[in-house]
């Protein structure tokens, strides 16, 4: 749906890449399985020194924690 990259403002040679999908699956099985991922794997994955962490978010209801306090 969208993709974000950002450079750490602290350490300039680290980055984060935010990518938005409609479903789970549509990265773990869609994306990672396409012809396009072989290839984008293929061209880079020499590059990642350590290899990026791969972690899944779902977005956060404010009602959720209502009851929680930030100190």
């Amino acid at each position: 749906m969208s993709h974000q990259l950002k450079r750490c403002i602290e350490n300039t040679n680290q980055f984060i890449l935010l990518v938005e999908w409609e479903k789970l699956t549509d990265h773990t099985e869609g994306f990672r399985k396409s012809d396009e991922y072989q290839e984008w794997k293929r061209l880079l994955h020499h590059f990642y020194n350590p290899f990026p962490t791969v972690e899944h978010y779902a977005d956060v209801q404010m009602c959720e924690y209502a009851d929680v306090q930030i100190n």
